[in-house]
């Protein structure tokens, strides 16, 4: 039986081979390797295997002068979460290496190589000092290639060290947020969401259970604001799981319709919107079947690659590789076209992907001009407190990136444009 430091490493290495063998994101695998353990273990062996998928690329680098061949892909992710333990979190070498080892043997396959794992951890923790010289981790090339062809690659190179410093917490407020910002000694961001330090306990903070506000990063709440939604305006919240959007939006005092596919994402919605005090007419639908309206304005947040949020989810350049792309730039053209059929005549769509690929931001947007005539873009619903000018594009939509706000900590990369239909 592994000891109780070892526990949630093993469990982190059995998650780390989920997401970098099998392609599976860590929010599918978690939940079959995580309810066993203990909460404190539980929390402790996702934040490890994040923490390693995160600085992957560095770690083998720095293992790859230690090693004469590659060794198993289970093999190589124990040595890359110990690499990551000793260098990145700076954790007393004797424990991470015997843990290491404890994991090795203890499959009957990795059982025969727990003495290299011992070997090279230790030759490791030697070398621990050449680690902050070696590069920000990479995104993998799939990725990288198409985001260097886009924004160059000194952009893309800001990009890879936000997603390595990580993200941290952002609230969105219900009512006043500098009232909020002072309840939690938070940032108020220019933009009107407060910021906290990563790692801080959400339920433990000041009026979480009164549902004063909740979990969403800055660039998350900028498409809620960018669509206006006024007192008694019919809005559609289309996609809209797990409901940060569907909050504001109700908060500002819209009837609001709130449609998804997922019945499990459905119900945590239902649970945000309760806590808060909040209402809207939930419908768990297809988004490309339902029907309704006509409405006032639209709020779409189109599936999409999610490559915005690598800075919180860094299993997501190694569990996937691209080829779903096409896919969702084939579905995102049709729900564009399904929510303009849903808009009344001079209603408002504000169409947005959590995306940094301009296939599922600025292209898509050209694209819906050409395909409906008269369908104009409202470029002054941009014009919302912090947003810099240099964030809009010709085009007329926002790009947000990874590393605007660097200082700050930092944002998710988004797309955000708000088209109006024709009277």
């Amino acid at each position: 039986m592994a000891g109780d430091a070892t526990r949630p490493r093993k469990v982190a290495v059995d998650l780390m081979g989920d997401v970098i063998e099998d392609r599976r994101l860590l929010s599918e695998a978690l939940p079959r390797r995580v309810d066993r353990l203990a909460p404190e273990d539980r929390a402790r062996a996702q934040r490890l295997a994040v923490m390693a998928l995160r600085v992957a690329d560095r770690a083998d680098r720095m293992l790859g002068p230690h090693l004469t061949r590659r060794p198993s892909p289970r093999v190589m992710n124990i040595l890359r979460l110990g690499t990551a333990e000793i260098c990145e979190a700076g954790e007393a070498a004797h424990g991470v290496v015997n843990s290491a080892v404890e994991i090795a043997r203890a499959d009957k396959k990795t059982a025969g190589l727990a003495g290299l794992v011992n070997a090279v951890l230790r030759k490791v923790a030697e070398d621990a000092g050449k680690w902050p010289g070696l590069p920000v981790p990479r995104l993998p090339k799939w990725l990288r290639k198409p985001l260097v062809d886009d924004y160059g690659k000194a952009a893309v190179e800001a990009m890879e060290a936000a997603h390595y410093a990580g993200a941290p917490l952002d609230l969105t407020a219900k009512g006043d947020p500098a009232a909020l910002a002072a309840a939690v000694g938070g940032e108020l961001l220019p933009t009107g969401s407060v910021r906290l330090a990563a790692g801080a306990q959400v339920t433990a903070l000041p009026g979480f259970q009164a549902g004063d506000w909740w979990v969403q990063d800055a660039a998350a709440a900028l498409p809620a604001q960018v669509l206006g939604a006024g007192p008694g305006e019919a809005v559609l919240d289309l996609c809209a799981a797990p409901g940060g959007k569907t909050m504001q939006l109700a908060a500002a005092g819209a009837d609001v319709t709130a449609v998804d596919i997922s019945e499990g994402r459905m119900a945590r919605l239902a649970e945000n919107l309760a806590r808060a005090g909040l209402a809207a007419d939930t419908v768990t639908a297809d988004a490309l079947t339902f029907e309704g309206g006509p409405y006032d304005a639209i709020l779409l947040d189109a599936p999409c690659s999610a490559t915005g949020t690598i800075r919180r989810h860094p299993d997501l350049p190694h569990a996937k590789d691209g080829s779903e792309f096409p896919g969702l730039f084939a579905l995102q053209e049709k729900l564009i076209d399904h929510a303009l059929g849903l808009l009344r005549p001079g209603g408002r769509l504000v169409f947005c992907t959590c995306s940094l690929l301009i296939d599922e931001g600025e292209e898509q947007l050209r694209d819906a001009l050409a395909r409906h005539p008269g369908l104009a873009v409202d470029r002054a619903a941009l014009a919302r407190p912090g947003i810099e000018p240099g964030w809009i594009g010709p085009e007329g939509g926002l790009r947000l990136r990874p590393d605007y706000w660097a200082d700050r900590g930092g944002m998710d990369g988004f797309f955000i444009a708000c088209l109006v239909k024709p009277a």
